[in-house]
């Protein structure tokens, strides 16, 4: 009999997190049995805990572990659950597992999945230094400073990396969890689970999600201020050699110093600020691509179109009726 363990963190985390995966893979389990005839379940199934003792969240809800990390020395995939909260303490209150996952991934080649912040607990184990890793897209910016030897793919809902698995954010850990009840329990479970728990299947990007609001959280006040000339002005035709002029620097150090501190090139940021207002103005209004196009500053149908799926993943047309309640009934 195989094995998961599904860690179950100290400090904060979402209950949800942890117990919709946990049941997930029993379900799977349950189904997998049925439909192959066997005696026992093909895994066995743990919440597994620093000690025994109950783990409240919220000061409402309360996770028994059936297990430690020192009954544990054997398993076949480990599921590292979001943590929460203050992410510094978050982690050093959590460090343990980082020391057992990282054994357990030397000693035993246990598989590795991190769903949505578990990705600071998996980036803590130095196992996805120079590999690719996901997280939840609002701590994109705090994940790259603290990592930055991790190759961050901040689009995707899943990312895999020669049996270490991560996920971006919140609920699509349930997309998630049926991409791992695929790798392990075959497609026709992960489609069954799929349709008795009403989720999509195969959903790979959380781009249609981000919301994109700056990367402020720096202290080189030049490219702050060029960033709220961007975002001002977005409408404008803009150009770097002018924005470095207005913030006194050559246009050399205005690329670097830019780039250092948003991770974005000047313009990759207007870019996405310019595709930031069209979606709202199509989530809000009944206006046509062109007007919307229009609005934002471009002229090139083409280039619009291209650049806006490529920070939404997904077209104009079809993002507008996703999340236009007016355009979707039309």
């Amino acid at each position: 009999m195989k094995h998961i363990s599904v860690i179950v963190p100290a400090g904060h985390s979402i209950v949800d997190t942890i117990i919709a995966p946990f049941n997930m893979f029993k379900m799977a389990n349950s189904y997998y049995k049925k439909l192959n005839k066997l005696a026992e379940d093909p895994f066995s199934i743990d919440l597994v805990g620093l000690t025994k003792e109950p783990v409240t969240y919220q000061g409402l809800f309360s996770i028994l572990p059936t297990a430690t990390i020192h009954d544990i020395s054997k398993t076949d995939l480990i599921i590292i659950s979001p943590i929460s909260g203050d992410l510094d303490k978050a982690i050093k209150a959590n460090m343990d597992f980082v020391t057992w996952v990282k054994k357990r991934r030397i000693e035993n080649d246990s598989e590795i999945a991190s769903l949505c912040k578990g990705a600071f607990l998996l980036a803590e184990t130095g196992l996805v230094n120079g590999k690719s890793c996901a997280t939840h897209w609002t701590v994109h910016e705090a994940f790259q400073r603290r990592y930055p030897e991790v190759n961050l793919i901040p689009e995707k809902i899943i990312c895999e990396d020669n049996g270490i698995y991560s996920s971006g954010g919140a609920y699509s850990i349930l997309n998630f969890t049926l991409y791992l009840i695929e790798r392990y329990f075959g497609r026709e479970t992960a489609i069954w689970c799929s349709k008795v728990s009403e989720i999509e299947f195969d959903r790979l990007s959380q781009s249609a999600f981000i919301i994109f609001s700056g990367q402020k959280d720096h202290s080189d006040e030049p490219v702050k201020r060029a960033q709220l000339y961007i975002e001002n002005n977005y409408r404008d035709k803009l150009h770097v050699n002018d924005l470095a002029q207005m913030v006194h620097l050559n246009p050399r150090s205005f690329l670097r110093r830019f780039k250092k501190a948003t991770s974005n090139t000047p313009l990759e940021y207007i870019q996405r600020v310019k595709i930031e207002a069209a979606k709202k103005k199509l989530e809000s209004s009944t206006k046509t691509i062109l007007e919307v196009m229009y609005d934002i500053g471009y002229h090139d149908d083409k280039a619009f179109r291209t650049t806006f799926r490529k920070y939404s993943g997904l077209a104009p047309k079809a993002y507008q009726k996703k999340y236009n309640r007016e355009m979707a009934y039309a």
